[in-house]
């Protein structure tokens, strides 16, 4: 049955039905869908969309939207000035969800910093180990009281945040803060986050994108279990390990029901992971690029890109032209064409590879060989799956494969030599290959500023 959602289309004064079959981002009428944000949105009363979708209410949610109701019957297009007067009223800037929080466990001087010969380099490293002072961030307990009133998740242990426009935590991005964490031996603080990133599973059955309602949807790269074996390699706890096991089963299996997909080579079947975020309506906090980017095209089109989209956010490459599809399917076309759904990437399928590794290691940890077993079972058919799918023997890279065309797209991408990062390949020639591929390569790509970082890194590439 498809549900009907209303709301506010441009330079339209009264309700539409737009026929989706999709849910929401999230259940909010104010902070995922509605009149509320769409009028907001639409105004660009911010240079950012995400400001006002990180705005706290005032008011519960009924209050507030019954406000705005008898708002828009004085005029169904509410003026600006109307907007901002009702947004003063309503709703409290960004950040006030945070209390003052400096890790307790920083201090000057860890033991790296010695380790590092190069002057320059260490200040380099004097400089990133002071950042974790002011991107610390600790959720007040309002947030757990009344949730109600916040886009923000509560979560029960501090965090460290990306920073800017990034005031919440990110799931993959915490990989790397983690190990730099460690790396400055604050081992409390990582342990707090994961913890964090075990509650969130347990609540949600994965872990969103970030820490937003409107990202609750859609995940990310599924780092969890190598964050938890970052930590184990530090601290070599196995009471954490037993601890943390179940909960990272129940997020692997998450990706295994409900990001996997067949696709027969040379009449075999093979099992591989993709993003797929069957979510409708445009991201709230990129409501308006969303909504600008799908004009012209039908209601079908438009769920369809914004789904993509979402898929694409839940990549961590927002945005980048690998999900671009042109009309014959290739790997050439513009942000307008992304297809991220229909793409199977070579990266997260090496990540889950090394996640099925780590999670049979850490059953052999803890005496479960069984277990362990059907981890390195399962290791071993999704290498033959990379292998058969995925990998290009004469080119010596392994290459993401369109569903549609049923074919590997060629371009070079870091995340073409991800499967060695992961160490998910079966023929030592196959590593040697690699290298002379990104050899060949006339040119690396410089990188773009919306593609994480962690990107780059997965694949260690300077």
């Amino acid at each position: 049955m498809k549900n009907m959602r209303l709301f506010l289309l441009p330079c339209v004064t009264l309700f539409v039905c737009v026929r989706s079959a999709y849910p929401p981002p999230c259940d909010s009428e104010i902070y995922c869908s509605g009149p509320i944000l769409h009028q907001v949105q639409e105004a660009k009363l911010f240079d950012d969309d995400k400001y006002f979708v990180d705005m706290k209410l005032k008011e519960t949610p009924d209050v507030v939207i019954s406000a705005f109701k008898n708002l828009s019957q004085e005029s169904p297009n509410i003026p600006p000035a109307k907007l901002q007067e009702f947004l003063s009223m309503y709703f409290d800037k960004p950040g006030t969800e945070f209390e003052t929080w400096t890790p307790p466990d920083w201090h000057e001087n860890p033991k790296f910093l010695d380790g590092i010969a190069d002057e320059e380099l260490r200040k380099w490293a004097v400089k990133i180990h002071q950042l974790w002072k002011s991107l610390g961030r600790k959720i007040r307990s309002s947030v757990k009281d009344h949730p109600e009133l916040y886009s923000q998740i509560y979560t029960p242990h501090p965090v460290i945040v990306p920073g800017g426009r990034f005031r919440e935590l990110y799931y993959w991005d915490s990989y790397w803060v983690i190990n730099g964490l460690l790396l400055s031996e604050m081992t409390d603080t990582a342990f707090g986050m994961i913890q964090n990133f075990l509650y969130l599973v347990n609540r949600y059955g994965f872990i969103p994108n970030g820490g937003r309602i409107y990202y609750e949807r859609r995940s990310q790269p599924p780092f969890l279990t190598l964050m938890a074996d970052s930590y184990y390699q530090a601290t070599k706890d196995e009471a954490f390990l037993r601890a943390a096991l179940p909960t990272l089963e129940t997020e692997y299996q998450f990706w295994k029901l409900n990001r996997s997909v067949t696709v027969t080579v040379n009449g075999t079947e093979h099992l591989l992971n993709r993003y797929h975020v069957q979510v409708g309506l445009p991201r709230p906090e990129s409501y308006t690029d969303d909504l600008e980017l799908a004009e012209g095209l039908t209601d079908e089109q438009k769920e369809q890109l914004w789904m993509d989209l979402k898929a694409g956010a839940e990549s961590g490459w927002d945005f980048t032209s690998r999900w671009y599809t042109d009309s014959d399917g290739h790997n050439n076309g513009t942000l307008g064409s992304t297809r991220t759904s229909q793409i199977l990437p070579t990266d997260l399928n090496a990540l889950l590879c090394l996640c099925e590794k780590t999670l049979a290691s850490f059953h052999r940890i803890l005496g479960d060989d069984d277990s362990a077993s059907k981890y390195e079972s399962a290791a071993a058919l999704r290498l033959r799956a990379i292998e058969a799918v995925l990998w290009d023997a004469e080119r010596g890279a392994w290459f993401d494969y369109n569903l549609v065309t049923k074919s590997k797209h060629s371009e070079f991408y870091p995340s073409n030599l991800a499967p060695v990062w992961a160490q998910c390949y079966s023929q030592p020639e196959m590593g040697e290959k690699a290298v002379q591929y990104l050899k060949r390569c006339p040119t690396v790509p410089q990188r773009s500023s919306n593609v994480s970082e962690g990107v780059w890194a997965a694949v260690g590439l300077p």
